[in-house]
């Protein structure tokens, strides 16, 4: 019956009759008169706490969504204070009635905080808290309205956690480039310092050497090449990360880019018996990017080619145009890479098939910096390799005569 009652009527607002109350309520008629005024609104409202207070701060009216929002039926409350609602340590602190103070001075309080729900458990609460007033000026009581906003409130901590994460990380990583940049200085000067005396020595410049003195400057001549190199690498990485890294974007030959790269990777190739083959039009193939950034790139990718490939292997170089874009491909007939694998080996401090007892050299920052350098020129580096077969690395770049199409379109 009770369901069905709720279901065929309207349903009142709990304690609001003004029928059933008028005459037994202690609180007088014109607070029932005000009460019946905001039964229907009270009444339709479910995701708000809707209910009233007489001027003591006690509950006389009790609505479904004050219901839903608290979790107490209206019988566990109606008559009650409403301090009912709040920790104990604000009811210590006097906040409930420090609230009524504020509202009836100044006609309306408004507060986020804790508040109690009927099982013990709490909840982030926006409270409004309106005084109510007869004709005559005369204080009636107050309406208080209550809107759950813990999803929310937690949400917004979950953002601001998150903003604090990012914070960090970027900082982390402005204070890794930083040391990156200021090692990489501080660890060239020596370095080239080593280059410059060993060649000295070698020269003769002191006095004849032996061959067995000979070979032992030239490893050191190496070791120092290979240390110069990889801190070159960090330095270059530490640049790009902070965006530290200016381009200077004019019509490039593709053509040009090889000749430069050809001698110094020759002799590399020719000690590990590998077949170089260069292919395409490369002299009409003309790239709007910055030439030494290509050329790093060309020689990042034609180092890695001859690193990874073995003796008596082979290395082709293709230079095209296809579709607006100049195409720069190095493949090798290497070890290859795993497919999981395509797009970390552009991750920094990578390298496939390392191992400690590898043989292969370097920092795994040459495919990182290679890629970045492609896409803020506007093209890209991309892979497809074979375990066992090979791998051909693509440099894509915009077309000179393409972007000055679009200018003057």
């Amino acid at each position: 019956m009770k369901g069905r009652d709720r279901q065929d009527r309207p349903r009142r607002c709990a304690g609001a009759d003004p029928e059933s109350h008028r005459d037994a309520s202690p609180f007088g008629g014109a607070l029932l008169e005000a009460m019946d005024i905001h039964r229907l609104l009270v009444e339709s409202v479910k995701d708000y706490g809707i209910f009233m207070l007489d001027p003591g701060g006690r509950i006389v009216s009790w609505s479904e969504g004050a219901e839903r929002t608290k979790g107490y039926p209206a019988e566990a409350v109606l008559g009650k204070h409403f301090s009912v609602f709040y920790p104990p340590e604000d009811v210590a602190a006097g906040k409930p009635e420090a609230e009524l103070n504020v509202a009836a001075t100044e006609g309306r309080f408004e507060d986020q905080g804790w508040r109690v729900r009927s099982d013990g458990s709490l909840f982030w609460a926006n409270v409004v808290l309106t005084a109510l007033r007869n004709d005559s000026g005369e204080l009636i009581g107050y309406a208080k309205v209550t809107r759950d906003l813990t999803e929310r409130r937690e949400a917004e901590l979950r953002a601001i956690e998150d903003a604090k994460r990012v914070a960090a990380a970027e900082l982390a990583n402005r204070t890794k480039s930083e040391f990156l940049a200021a090692m990489s200085h501080e660890l060239r000067t020596p370095l080239n310092a080593i280059g410059g005396y060993t060649d000295l020595l070698l020269m003769g410049i002191h006095g004849p050497i032996t061959d067995r003195q000979r070979e032992a400057l030239g490893r050191i001549r190496s070791s120092q090449q290979h240390l110069l190199a990889l801190i070159t690498d960090l330095l270059n990485f530490s640049r790009i990360e902070s965006g530290r890294v200016a381009y200077k974007l004019a019509p490039v030959r593709m053509g040009a880019v090889i000749a430069w790269a050809r001698p110094i990777i020759e002799p590399q190739a020719g000690a590990k018996r590998i077949t170089l083959e260069w292919q395409g039009r490369a002299d009409d193939v003309v790239a709007l990017a910055d030439q030494p950034k290509v050329e790093q790139i060309l020689m990042n990718l034609l180092t890695n080619a001859v690193k990874y490939t073995k003796p008596g292997g082979h290395v082709r170089v293709r230079a095209d145009a296809a579709d607006g874009q100049a195409v720069l491909e190095v493949s090798d007939t290497g070890i290859g890479i795993p497919p999981e694998m395509l797009e970390a080996v552009f991750e920094p401090f990578l390298q496939v098939g390392r191992s400690l007892t590898s043989t292969h050299e370097g920092a795994g920052l040459g495919l990182a910096i290679s890629r970045e350098l492609a896409r803020a020129m506007g093209g890209d580096l991309t892979v497809q390799s074979t375990l066992d077969v090979g791998s051909t690395f693509t440099l894509t770049l915009p077309l000179a005569e393409s972007v000055a199409a679009e200018v003057e379109a």
